[in-house]
Protein backbone atom coordinates (compact mmCIF):
# COMPACT_ATOMS: atom_id res chain seq x y z
CA UNK A 1 0.00 0.00 0.00
CA UNK A 2 2.89 2.51 -0.71
CA UNK A 3 1.42 4.18 -3.42
CA UNK A 4 -1.10 5.21 -1.78
CA UNK A 5 -1.87 8.51 -0.06
CA UNK A 6 -5.24 9.35 1.03
CA UNK A 7 -5.17 13.58 2.19
CA UNK A 8 -7.95 16.02 2.47
CA UNK A 9 -7.77 20.37 1.63
CA UNK A 10 -8.76 22.40 4.60
CA UNK A 11 -9.07 26.38 4.57
CA UNK A 12 -11.46 29.37 5.29
CA UNK A 13 -14.07 29.41 3.24
CA UNK A 14 -13.47 31.55 -0.28
CA UNK A 15 -9.17 30.41 -0.01
CA UNK A 16 -9.82 28.20 -3.68
CA UNK A 17 -10.14 24.47 -1.83
CA UNK A 18 -12.66 23.70 -4.84
CA UNK A 19 -10.09 25.30 -7.73
CA UNK A 20 -7.08 23.46 -6.56
CA UNK A 21 -9.44 20.31 -6.14
CA UNK A 22 -9.81 21.19 -10.02
CA UNK A 23 -6.69 21.79 -10.54
CA UNK A 24 -5.42 18.48 -9.47
CA UNK A 25 -8.15 16.62 -11.57
CA UNK A 26 -6.72 18.05 -14.73
CA UNK A 27 -2.97 17.32 -13.58
CA UNK A 28 -3.72 13.96 -12.69
CA UNK A 29 -5.78 13.13 -16.09
CA UNK A 30 -8.46 12.27 -13.65
CA UNK A 31 -11.28 14.13 -15.62
CA UNK A 32 -10.28 15.40 -19.42
CA UNK A 33 -9.97 18.83 -20.30
CA UNK A 34 -13.31 18.69 -22.41
CA UNK A 35 -15.53 18.23 -19.82
CA UNK A 36 -13.59 20.46 -17.01
CA UNK A 37 -16.07 22.91 -15.58
CA UNK A 38 -15.41 25.08 -12.09
CA UNK A 39 -15.58 23.50 -8.43
CA UNK A 40 -16.02 20.49 -10.25
CA UNK A 41 -16.35 18.12 -6.72
CA UNK A 42 -19.33 20.54 -5.83
CA UNK A 43 -22.10 18.48 -6.63
CA UNK A 44 -24.62 20.12 -5.80
CA UNK A 45 -26.24 23.26 -7.56
CA UNK A 46 -26.49 25.13 -4.32
CA UNK A 47 -22.84 24.82 -3.86
CA UNK A 48 -22.31 26.23 -7.32
CA UNK A 49 -25.05 29.22 -6.51
CA UNK A 50 -23.33 29.87 -3.07
CA UNK A 51 -19.70 29.70 -4.32
CA UNK A 52 -19.20 27.51 -0.85
CA UNK A 53 -18.71 23.88 -0.13
CA UNK A 54 -21.30 22.09 2.03
CA UNK A 55 -20.57 18.53 1.20
CA UNK A 56 -17.34 17.14 1.22
CA UNK A 57 -16.58 14.78 -1.89
CA UNK A 58 -14.00 12.61 -2.27
CA UNK A 59 -11.84 11.31 -5.66
CA UNK A 60 -9.28 8.81 -6.44
CA UNK A 61 -6.96 10.11 -8.66
CA UNK A 62 -4.08 8.21 -10.67
CA UNK A 63 -0.72 10.65 -10.20
CA UNK A 64 2.37 9.60 -12.14
CA UNK A 65 5.38 10.64 -10.48
CA UNK A 66 9.19 10.48 -11.01
CA UNK A 67 9.00 7.35 -12.70
CA UNK A 68 6.05 5.20 -10.42
CA UNK A 69 2.26 5.65 -10.20
CA UNK A 70 0.45 6.45 -6.99
CA UNK A 71 -3.42 6.81 -6.19
CA UNK A 72 -4.43 9.44 -4.41
CA UNK A 73 -7.33 9.71 -2.72
CA UNK A 74 -8.58 13.59 -1.83
CA UNK A 75 -11.64 14.73 -0.05
CA UNK A 76 -12.57 18.05 -0.60
CA UNK A 77 -13.91 19.76 3.11
CA UNK A 78 -16.25 22.84 3.38
CA UNK A 79 -14.62 25.63 5.45
CA UNK A 80 -17.38 27.19 7.57
CA UNK A 81 -17.64 26.64 10.73
CA UNK A 82 -21.09 25.02 10.75
CA UNK A 83 -19.85 22.01 8.75
CA UNK A 84 -16.80 21.14 10.85
CA UNK A 85 -18.70 18.06 11.39
CA UNK A 86 -18.14 17.27 8.14
CA UNK A 87 -14.31 17.83 8.15
CA UNK A 88 -14.07 16.22 11.51
CA UNK A 89 -15.21 12.73 9.64
CA UNK A 90 -13.17 13.83 6.37
CA UNK A 91 -9.88 13.83 8.92
CA UNK A 92 -10.86 10.69 10.15
CA UNK A 93 -10.55 9.14 6.53
CA UNK A 94 -6.89 10.34 5.42
CA UNK A 95 -3.08 10.27 6.49
CA UNK A 96 -2.45 13.94 5.41
CA UNK A 97 -4.16 17.68 5.15
CA UNK A 98 -3.24 20.06 2.79
CA UNK A 99 -3.89 23.64 5.01
CA UNK A 100 -4.89 26.15 2.19
CA UNK A 101 -4.02 29.95 3.26
CA UNK A 102 -5.40 32.55 1.24
CA UNK A 103 -2.50 35.40 0.11
CA UNK A 104 -4.69 38.01 0.12
CA UNK A 105 -6.76 37.48 3.42
CA UNK A 106 -3.36 35.49 5.12
CA UNK A 107 -4.58 33.28 7.79
CA UNK A 108 -8.09 33.59 9.16
CA UNK A 109 -10.06 32.19 11.82
CA UNK A 110 -11.20 28.94 10.46
CA UNK A 111 -7.57 27.88 9.29
CA UNK A 112 -6.61 27.83 12.61
CA UNK A 113 -9.43 25.96 13.61
CA UNK A 114 -9.22 23.65 10.81
CA UNK A 115 -5.55 23.65 11.39
CA UNK A 116 -5.90 22.46 15.14
CA UNK A 117 -8.47 19.73 14.21
CA UNK A 118 -5.77 17.78 12.00
CA UNK A 119 -3.37 18.48 14.42
CA UNK A 120 -4.98 16.75 17.16
CA UNK A 121 -5.94 14.06 14.64
CA UNK A 122 -2.57 12.95 14.18
CA UNK A 123 -2.58 14.49 10.34
CA UNK A 124 0.33 15.17 8.86
CA UNK A 125 -0.50 18.90 7.01
CA UNK A 126 1.62 20.49 3.95
CA UNK A 127 1.17 23.83 4.32
CA UNK A 128 0.29 26.25 1.24
CA UNK A 129 -0.63 29.60 0.51
CA UNK A 130 -3.23 30.24 -2.48
CA UNK A 131 -3.53 33.36 -5.40
CA UNK A 132 0.01 33.98 -5.98
CA UNK A 133 -0.73 35.60 -8.74
CA UNK A 134 -2.35 38.57 -7.16
CA UNK A 135 0.62 39.89 -6.58
CA UNK A 136 0.26 39.98 -2.92
CA UNK A 137 2.84 42.46 -1.53
CA UNK A 138 3.35 40.73 2.04
CA UNK A 139 3.81 37.55 0.59
CA UNK A 140 6.97 36.85 2.56
CA UNK A 141 5.38 37.77 5.96
CA UNK A 142 2.55 35.47 5.50
CA UNK A 143 5.35 32.44 4.18
CA UNK A 144 6.80 33.28 7.89
CA UNK A 145 3.68 33.59 9.52
CA UNK A 146 2.09 29.84 8.17
CA UNK A 147 5.70 28.40 8.49
CA UNK A 148 5.63 29.51 11.94
CA UNK A 149 1.83 28.01 12.52
CA UNK A 150 3.09 24.43 11.24
CA UNK A 151 6.31 24.87 13.05
CA UNK A 152 7.72 23.95 10.11
CA UNK A 153 10.67 25.90 7.44
CA UNK A 154 9.87 28.38 5.64
CA UNK A 155 11.17 26.86 2.37
CA UNK A 156 8.42 23.94 3.60
CA UNK A 157 5.43 25.96 2.83
CA UNK A 158 4.29 25.63 -0.54
CA UNK A 159 3.09 28.76 -2.96
CA UNK A 160 0.57 28.01 -5.75
CA UNK A 161 -2.18 29.64 -7.96
CA UNK A 162 -4.66 27.32 -8.29
CA UNK A 163 -5.93 29.59 -10.68
CA UNK A 164 -3.55 29.44 -12.96
CA UNK A 165 -1.91 25.88 -12.15
CA UNK A 166 1.54 27.25 -11.00
CA UNK A 167 3.11 25.23 -7.98
CA UNK A 168 0.39 22.79 -8.38
CA UNK A 169 2.20 19.57 -9.44
CA UNK A 170 5.19 20.80 -6.66
CA UNK A 171 2.08 20.35 -4.23
CA UNK A 172 1.24 16.83 -5.14
CA UNK A 173 4.66 16.00 -5.34
CA UNK A 174 5.17 17.17 -1.40
CA UNK A 175 2.06 15.72 -0.29
CA UNK A 176 3.36 12.31 -1.93
CA UNK A 177 6.66 12.78 -0.33
CA UNK A 178 5.20 13.97 3.55
CA UNK A 179 1.88 12.13 4.27
CA UNK A 180 2.70 8.16 5.04
CA UNK A 181 0.82 5.76 3.34
CA UNK A 182 -1.80 3.39 5.38
CA UNK A 183 -0.11 1.82 7.89
CA UNK A 184 -1.77 -1.59 9.72
CA UNK A 185 -3.80 -3.81 7.42
CA UNK A 186 -5.10 -7.59 8.71
CA UNK A 187 -7.21 -10.44 7.04
CA UNK A 188 -10.57 -9.22 8.28
CA UNK A 189 -12.29 -6.30 6.16
CA UNK A 190 -13.05 -3.57 8.13
CA UNK A 191 -13.87 0.07 6.88
CA UNK A 192 -15.49 3.22 8.51
CA UNK A 193 -18.44 4.68 6.96
CA UNK A 194 -17.86 8.02 6.58
CA UNK A 195 -20.62 9.50 4.41
CA UNK A 196 -23.75 7.99 2.52
CA UNK A 197 -26.08 8.81 -0.15
CA UNK A 198 -29.09 7.15 -1.40
CA UNK A 199 -29.36 5.63 -4.54
CA UNK A 200 -32.88 4.64 -6.20
CA UNK A 201 -31.67 1.19 -7.64
CA UNK A 202 -28.29 0.32 -5.25
CA UNK A 203 -30.37 1.25 -2.15
CA UNK A 204 -28.02 3.05 0.11
CA UNK A 205 -24.24 3.75 -0.86
CA UNK A 206 -21.58 3.76 2.32
CA UNK A 207 -18.48 6.04 2.00
CA UNK A 208 -15.85 4.07 3.57
CA UNK A 209 -11.99 3.83 4.20
CA UNK A 210 -10.84 0.29 4.36
CA UNK A 211 -8.82 -0.18 7.17
CA UNK A 212 -7.75 -4.25 6.51
CA UNK A 213 -8.75 -6.65 4.52
CA UNK A 214 -10.39 -6.63 0.63
CA UNK A 215 -14.36 -6.53 -0.05
CA UNK A 216 -15.32 -8.13 -3.40
CA UNK A 217 -18.88 -7.20 -5.00
CA UNK A 218 -21.63 -10.03 -4.50
CA UNK A 219 -20.01 -11.18 -1.03
CA UNK A 220 -21.80 -10.62 2.54
CA UNK A 221 -20.74 -7.80 4.82
CA UNK A 222 -22.13 -6.14 8.05
CA UNK A 223 -22.58 -3.07 9.73
CA UNK A 224 -21.55 -4.01 13.47
CA UNK A 225 -23.07 -0.86 15.40
CA UNK A 226 -26.56 -1.94 14.00
CA UNK A 227 -26.30 -5.44 13.30
CA UNK A 228 -27.90 -5.52 10.10
CA UNK A 229 -26.00 -8.30 7.55
CA UNK A 230 -26.75 -7.67 3.72
CA UNK A 231 -25.46 -8.71 0.35
CA UNK A 232 -23.12 -6.67 -1.26
CA UNK A 233 -24.42 -5.23 -4.88
CA UNK A 234 -21.54 -3.27 -6.03
CA UNK A 235 -17.90 -1.86 -4.73
CA UNK A 236 -16.51 1.10 -6.52
CA UNK A 237 -14.52 4.28 -6.05
CA UNK A 238 -14.96 8.07 -7.30
CA UNK A 239 -13.44 9.47 -10.40
CA UNK A 240 -14.79 11.22 -9.18
CA UNK A 241 -18.16 9.96 -10.78
CA UNK A 242 -19.36 6.57 -9.00
CA UNK A 243 -17.44 3.49 -10.62
CA UNK A 244 -17.84 -0.35 -9.93
CA UNK A 245 -14.49 -1.70 -9.18
CA UNK A 246 -15.10 -5.23 -7.97
CA UNK A 247 -13.43 -4.99 -5.15
CA UNK A 248 -11.96 -2.68 -2.80
CA UNK A 249 -8.76 -3.34 -0.24
CA UNK A 250 -6.84 -2.10 3.09
CA UNK A 251 -6.17 1.95 2.47
CA UNK A 252 -8.53 2.28 -0.09
CA UNK A 253 -11.67 4.62 0.03
CA UNK A 254 -14.61 3.92 -2.24
CA UNK A 255 -17.99 3.23 -1.61
CA UNK A 256 -20.55 -0.31 -1.01
CA UNK A 257 -23.91 -0.08 -2.37
CA UNK A 258 -25.68 -1.92 0.18
CA UNK A 259 -29.13 -2.18 -1.12
CA UNK A 260 -30.60 -1.48 1.89
CA UNK A 261 -33.32 1.18 1.68
CA UNK A 262 -33.95 2.23 5.14
CA UNK A 263 -31.72 5.38 6.33
CA UNK A 264 -31.64 4.25 10.11
CA UNK A 265 -29.90 1.24 9.25
CA UNK A 266 -26.48 3.06 8.04
CA UNK A 267 -25.39 4.90 10.64
CA UNK A 268 -22.05 7.63 9.55
CA UNK A 269 -19.05 5.94 12.00
CA UNK A 270 -20.35 2.54 12.25
CA UNK A 271 -18.03 -0.19 10.92
CA UNK A 272 -18.63 -2.21 7.64
CA UNK A 273 -17.14 -5.48 8.02
CA UNK A 274 -17.09 -9.25 6.32
CA UNK A 275 -16.95 -10.40 9.95
CA UNK A 276 -20.97 -9.82 11.72
CA UNK A 277 -19.42 -10.08 15.19
CA UNK A 278 -15.79 -8.51 14.32
CA UNK A 279 -14.03 -5.46 16.49
CA UNK A 280 -15.60 -2.43 15.67
CA UNK A 281 -13.27 0.81 14.66
CA UNK A 282 -13.41 4.02 16.22
CA UNK A 283 -16.08 5.94 15.48
CA UNK A 284 -16.93 9.87 15.96
CA UNK A 285 -18.23 11.93 18.86
CA UNK A 286 -21.67 12.48 17.87
CA UNK A 287 -22.64 16.26 16.57
CA UNK A 288 -24.66 18.59 19.04
CA UNK A 289 -27.38 20.13 17.74
CA UNK A 290 -27.58 23.60 18.71
CA UNK A 291 -30.31 25.71 16.67
CA UNK A 292 -33.58 24.14 16.37
CA UNK A 293 -36.86 25.15 14.66
CA UNK A 294 -40.04 23.18 13.50
CA UNK A 295 -41.25 22.36 10.36
CA UNK A 296 -44.94 21.77 8.58
CA UNK A 297 -45.59 21.02 4.97
CA UNK A 298 -47.02 23.95 3.71
CA UNK A 299 -48.00 24.72 -0.24
CA UNK A 300 -48.99 21.24 -2.08
CA UNK A 301 -46.25 19.62 0.33
CA UNK A 302 -47.48 17.00 2.31
CA UNK A 303 -46.73 15.44 5.80
CA UNK A 304 -45.11 11.96 3.89
CA UNK A 305 -42.64 14.36 1.68
CA UNK A 306 -41.54 16.25 4.13
CA UNK A 307 -40.62 12.95 6.19
CA UNK A 308 -38.80 11.53 2.89
CA UNK A 309 -37.20 14.24 1.93
CA UNK A 310 -35.70 14.44 5.62
CA UNK A 311 -34.73 10.68 6.13
CA UNK A 312 -32.93 11.26 2.76
CA UNK A 313 -31.08 14.31 3.59
CA UNK A 314 -29.93 12.76 6.58
CA UNK A 315 -28.50 10.14 4.94
CA UNK A 316 -25.94 12.83 3.66
CA UNK A 317 -25.97 15.01 6.27
CA UNK A 318 -25.97 12.83 9.72
CA UNK A 319 -25.63 16.40 12.06
CA UNK A 320 -29.49 16.30 11.33
CA UNK A 321 -31.72 15.78 14.38
CA UNK A 322 -34.51 14.91 13.39
CA UNK A 323 -38.25 14.52 15.89
CA UNK A 324 -41.77 14.74 14.66
CA UNK A 325 -44.31 16.89 16.42
CA UNK A 326 -47.46 17.89 16.26
CA UNK A 327 -48.85 21.56 16.60
CA UNK A 328 -52.97 22.25 16.41
CA UNK A 329 -52.32 25.02 13.83
CA UNK A 330 -50.30 23.47 11.60
CA UNK A 331 -50.85 20.05 12.09
CA UNK A 332 -48.21 17.17 11.98
CA UNK A 333 -44.89 18.02 11.37
CA UNK A 334 -41.10 18.14 12.87
CA UNK A 335 -38.64 19.65 15.16
CA UNK A 336 -34.91 19.85 13.24
CA UNK A 337 -31.45 20.17 14.75
CA UNK A 338 -28.73 22.17 13.18
CA UNK A 339 -25.43 22.95 14.00
CA UNK A 340 -25.69 26.50 12.82
CA UNK A 341 -27.22 28.76 11.20
CA UNK A 342 -26.00 28.61 7.89
CA UNK A 343 -26.73 25.16 8.48
CA UNK A 344 -30.30 25.82 8.80
CA UNK A 345 -30.32 27.75 5.54
CA UNK A 346 -28.91 25.59 3.67
CA UNK A 347 -30.82 22.72 4.72
CA UNK A 348 -34.04 24.40 4.00
CA UNK A 349 -32.35 25.78 0.15
CA UNK A 350 -31.86 21.97 -0.43
CA UNK A 351 -35.38 20.91 0.71
CA UNK A 352 -36.41 23.29 -1.54
CA UNK A 353 -34.33 22.94 -4.23
CA UNK A 354 -33.90 19.29 -3.99
CA UNK A 355 -36.94 17.77 -3.07
CA UNK A 356 -39.39 20.24 -3.98
CA UNK A 357 -40.77 20.40 -0.93
CA UNK A 358 -42.70 23.81 0.85
CA UNK A 359 -42.85 23.98 4.62
CA UNK A 360 -43.09 26.38 7.02
CA UNK A 361 -40.73 27.10 10.61
CA UNK A 362 -40.81 28.23 13.63
CA UNK A 363 -38.59 31.15 15.41
CA UNK A 364 -34.85 29.48 15.50
CA UNK A 365 -34.50 28.72 19.40
CA UNK A 366 -31.30 27.38 20.85
CA UNK A 367 -31.59 24.23 23.66
CA UNK A 368 -32.39 26.16 27.60
CA UNK A 369 -31.72 23.97 30.16
CA UNK A 370 -34.45 25.16 32.90
CA UNK A 371 -34.37 24.37 36.53
CA UNK A 372 -37.86 24.31 38.32
CA UNK A 373 -39.29 22.55 41.21
CA UNK A 374 -35.57 21.58 42.16
CA UNK A 375 -35.72 19.64 38.48
CA UNK A 376 -33.52 20.54 35.84
CA UNK A 377 -34.94 19.81 32.42
CA UNK A 378 -33.97 20.86 28.31
CA UNK A 379 -36.33 22.65 26.29
CA UNK A 380 -35.70 23.57 22.82
CA UNK A 381 -38.72 24.61 21.83
CA UNK A 382 -39.88 28.08 22.40
CA UNK A 383 -43.62 26.96 22.71
CA UNK A 384 -42.81 24.84 25.89
CA UNK A 385 -40.64 26.96 27.72
CA UNK A 386 -42.56 27.80 31.21
CA UNK A 387 -43.22 30.81 32.37
CA UNK A 388 -42.15 30.11 36.17
CA UNK A 389 -39.03 28.67 36.82
CA UNK A 390 -36.11 29.05 39.38
CA UNK A 391 -33.22 29.19 37.15
CA UNK A 392 -32.54 28.98 33.41
CA UNK A 393 -29.08 28.46 31.46
CA UNK A 394 -28.19 29.41 27.80
CA UNK A 395 -25.52 27.34 25.21
CA UNK A 396 -22.42 30.10 24.44
CA UNK A 397 -20.17 29.66 22.11
CA UNK A 398 -16.56 30.56 22.20
CA UNK A 399 -15.51 32.56 19.33
CA UNK A 400 -12.14 33.18 17.62
CA UNK A 401 -12.23 36.77 15.90
CA UNK A 402 -9.37 37.18 13.64
CA UNK A 403 -8.94 41.07 12.15
CA UNK A 404 -6.43 43.42 11.20
CA UNK A 405 -5.52 46.04 13.89
CA UNK A 406 -7.03 49.04 11.75
CA UNK A 407 -10.57 47.37 12.01
CA UNK A 408 -9.92 46.28 15.87
CA UNK A 409 -12.31 49.15 16.76
CA UNK A 410 -15.15 47.96 15.05
CA UNK A 411 -14.65 44.90 15.93
CA UNK A 412 -15.28 45.90 19.59
CA UNK A 413 -18.28 48.14 18.99
CA UNK A 414 -19.68 44.61 17.26
CA UNK A 415 -18.95 42.79 20.33
CA UNK A 416 -20.41 45.37 22.64
CA UNK A 417 -23.49 45.13 20.49
CA UNK A 418 -23.87 41.47 20.74
CA UNK A 419 -22.49 41.22 24.31
CA UNK A 420 -19.38 39.19 23.26
CA UNK A 421 -17.12 38.60 26.61
CA UNK A 422 -13.44 39.08 25.80
CA UNK A 423 -11.52 37.00 27.02
CA UNK A 424 -7.79 37.00 25.17
CA UNK A 425 -6.21 39.07 22.55
CA UNK A 426 -2.40 38.01 20.64
CA UNK A 427 -0.84 38.51 17.72
CA UNK A 428 -1.46 35.96 14.70
CA UNK A 429 1.57 37.17 12.39
CA UNK A 430 0.46 40.64 11.18
CA UNK A 431 -2.96 39.84 12.54
CA UNK A 432 -5.26 40.55 15.75
CA UNK A 433 -6.50 37.36 17.37
CA UNK A 434 -9.18 38.09 19.76
CA UNK A 435 -10.80 35.17 22.35
CA UNK A 436 -14.38 35.39 23.41
CA UNK A 437 -17.71 34.03 24.74
CA UNK A 438 -21.04 35.14 23.89
CA UNK A 439 -25.01 33.60 24.25
CA UNK A 440 -25.34 31.09 21.36
CA UNK A 441 -28.78 33.29 20.66
CA UNK A 442 -26.96 36.31 19.69
CA UNK A 443 -25.02 34.19 16.93
CA UNK A 444 -28.87 34.20 15.03
CA UNK A 445 -29.31 37.54 15.30
CA UNK A 446 -27.23 38.24 12.19
CA UNK A 447 -23.70 38.47 13.77
CA UNK A 448 -21.86 37.20 11.01
CA UNK A 449 -23.29 39.58 8.68
CA UNK A 450 -23.07 42.50 11.19
CA UNK A 451 -19.23 41.77 11.62
CA UNK A 452 -18.49 41.50 7.61
CA UNK A 453 -20.46 45.06 7.19
CA UNK A 454 -18.61 46.42 9.99
CA UNK A 455 -14.89 45.30 8.94
CA UNK A 456 -15.54 45.79 5.59
CA UNK A 457 -15.21 41.76 5.02
CA UNK A 458 -11.51 41.96 6.31
CA UNK A 459 -12.50 40.36 9.98
CA UNK A 460 -13.17 36.52 10.32
CA UNK A 461 -14.61 34.16 13.03
CA UNK A 462 -14.85 30.64 14.12
CA UNK A 463 -16.97 28.99 16.84
CA UNK A 464 -17.50 25.94 19.12
CA UNK A 465 -19.91 24.90 21.50
CA UNK A 466 -18.41 26.60 25.21
CA UNK A 467 -21.23 24.99 28.32
CA UNK A 468 -23.99 26.80 29.73
CA UNK A 469 -23.86 30.37 31.58
CA UNK A 470 -27.08 31.61 33.64
CA UNK A 471 -29.76 33.91 31.29
CA UNK A 472 -32.19 36.21 31.59
CA UNK A 473 -34.68 35.15 29.45
CA UNK A 474 -38.63 35.40 28.88
CA UNK A 475 -41.33 33.71 27.02
CA UNK A 476 -43.31 35.94 23.90
CA UNK A 477 -46.17 34.68 23.08
CA UNK A 478 -48.13 36.32 20.46
CA UNK A 479 -52.64 36.52 20.49
CA UNK A 480 -54.57 36.71 17.70
CA UNK A 481 -57.86 37.28 18.88
CA UNK A 482 -57.80 35.54 22.17
CA UNK A 483 -55.92 32.70 20.61
CA UNK A 484 -51.98 31.73 21.28
CA UNK A 485 -50.11 31.27 17.63
CA UNK A 486 -47.76 28.64 18.89
CA UNK A 487 -45.40 28.64 16.07
CA UNK A 488 -44.34 32.67 16.68
CA UNK A 489 -43.28 32.04 20.11
CA UNK A 490 -40.38 33.10 20.92
CA UNK A 491 -37.92 33.37 23.95
CA UNK A 492 -35.81 36.54 23.76
CA UNK A 493 -33.54 38.43 26.26
CA UNK A 494 -35.32 40.35 29.19
CA UNK A 495 -34.03 43.53 28.19
CA UNK A 496 -35.38 43.18 24.51
CA UNK A 497 -38.78 41.63 25.46
CA UNK A 498 -40.71 45.76 25.06
CA UNK A 499 -38.98 46.20 21.78
CA UNK A 500 -39.29 42.84 20.42
CA UNK A 501 -42.75 42.19 21.57
CA UNK A 502 -44.17 45.95 19.50
CA UNK A 503 -42.17 44.93 16.57
CA UNK A 504 -44.18 41.55 16.43
CA UNK A 505 -47.90 43.20 16.84
CA UNK A 506 -46.85 45.55 15.02
CA UNK A 507 -45.73 43.71 11.94
CA UNK A 508 -48.73 41.08 11.77
CA UNK A 509 -50.81 44.32 11.67
CA UNK A 510 -49.40 45.26 8.27
CA UNK A 511 -49.55 41.41 7.35
CA UNK A 512 -52.94 39.84 8.21
CA UNK A 513 -55.95 40.80 6.35
CA UNK A 514 -59.06 42.04 7.86
CA UNK A 515 -62.10 40.23 8.99
CA UNK A 516 -65.78 40.73 9.47
CA UNK A 517 -64.83 41.73 13.11
CA UNK A 518 -62.18 43.28 15.01
CA UNK A 519 -59.05 41.40 15.25
CA UNK A 520 -56.77 42.38 18.23
CA UNK A 521 -53.42 41.22 18.16
CA UNK A 522 -51.14 41.09 21.59
CA UNK A 523 -48.23 40.05 22.77
CA UNK A 524 -47.75 38.90 26.12
CA UNK A 525 -45.09 37.50 28.46
CA UNK A 526 -45.33 36.03 32.28
CA UNK A 527 -48.87 36.44 31.91
CA UNK A 528 -49.86 40.06 31.28
CA UNK A 529 -50.11 41.60 27.84
CA UNK A 530 -47.17 44.21 27.15
CA UNK A 531 -47.88 45.23 23.38
CA UNK A 532 -51.11 45.56 21.36
CA UNK A 533 -52.90 46.07 17.78
CA UNK A 534 -55.80 46.28 16.32
CA UNK A 535 -57.24 45.21 12.95
CA UNK A 536 -60.54 47.04 12.12
CA UNK A 537 -63.48 44.80 11.14
CA UNK A 538 -64.19 45.27 7.33
CA UNK A 539 -67.38 47.53 7.04
CA UNK A 540 -70.15 46.39 4.31
CA UNK A 541 -72.96 49.15 3.80
CA UNK A 542 -75.77 47.25 4.89
CA UNK A 543 -78.14 49.94 4.14
CA UNK A 544 -77.27 50.87 1.33
CA UNK A 545 -80.33 49.77 -0.53
CA UNK A 546 -82.69 51.94 1.65
CA UNK A 547 -83.63 55.24 0.73
CA UNK A 548 -84.98 57.83 2.54
CA UNK A 549 -87.63 56.45 5.18
CA UNK A 550 -87.84 56.23 9.29
CA UNK A 551 -84.15 55.78 10.25
CA UNK A 552 -85.19 52.97 13.01
CA UNK A 553 -84.96 50.86 10.11
CA UNK A 554 -81.38 51.24 9.50
CA UNK A 555 -81.12 51.22 13.30
CA UNK A 556 -82.41 47.49 13.44
CA UNK A 557 -79.97 46.45 10.12
CA UNK A 558 -76.84 47.79 12.27
CA UNK A 559 -77.67 46.04 15.36
CA UNK A 560 -78.49 43.01 13.44
CA UNK A 561 -75.05 43.23 11.58
CA UNK A 562 -73.37 43.66 15.05
CA UNK A 563 -74.69 40.86 16.42
CA UNK A 564 -73.46 38.71 13.48
CA UNK A 565 -70.24 39.41 13.63
CA UNK A 566 -70.23 39.11 17.72
CA UNK A 567 -71.44 35.49 16.57
CA UNK A 568 -68.81 35.12 13.85
CA UNK A 569 -65.89 36.56 16.38
CA UNK A 570 -67.22 33.74 18.89
CA UNK A 571 -67.31 31.08 16.13
CA UNK A 572 -63.85 30.35 15.67
CA UNK A 573 -60.13 31.07 15.63
CA UNK A 574 -58.44 32.67 13.07
CA UNK A 575 -56.84 31.38 10.22
CA UNK A 576 -53.18 33.19 9.64
CA UNK A 577 -52.51 32.42 5.46
CA UNK A 578 -49.49 30.81 5.07
CA UNK A 579 -47.88 33.67 3.55
CA UNK A 580 -48.01 36.02 6.73
CA UNK A 581 -46.23 33.11 8.26
CA UNK A 582 -43.76 32.87 5.81
CA UNK A 583 -43.72 36.76 6.24
CA UNK A 584 -43.54 37.03 9.95
CA UNK A 585 -40.71 34.06 10.39
CA UNK A 586 -38.34 35.72 7.64
CA UNK A 587 -35.17 36.89 9.19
Amino acid sequence: MKSIRNFVIIAHVDAGKSTLADRFLEVTGTVPARQMRPQYLDQLELERERGITIKMAPVTMRYRSRGAEYTMNLIDTPGHSDFSYEVSRALAAVEGAILLVDATKGIQAQTLSNFRAAKNSGLTIVGAINKIDLGTPEKEKLVSSVAELLGVPERDVLQVSAKTGEGVEALLDAVLDRVPPPQGGGAEFRALVFDSLYDEHKGILAYIRAHGGTLAGGGRAALIATGTQFRVKEVGKFFPELRGTGEISFGEIGYVATGLKEADLVKIGDTLSDNPKGNPLPGYREPAAAVFISMYPSGGSEFEELQLALSKLRLSDPALLIEPEANEALGRGYKVGFLGQLHLDITASRLRDEFGVEFLTSFPSVAYRVRASNAEYVVTQASDFPEKYDSVREPMIRLEILTPPAHMPAVLGVATAFGLSLLDTRNIGPQLLLTARMPLAELLRDFDDQLKSATAGFASFSYELDGYDEAHVEKLEILIAGDVVPALTRVVASDDLDREARASVEKLKQLLPAQQFAQAIQAQAKGRIIARETIAALKKDVTGYLYGGDRSRKMKLWKKQKRGKERLKESGKVRIPTEVFREILKK
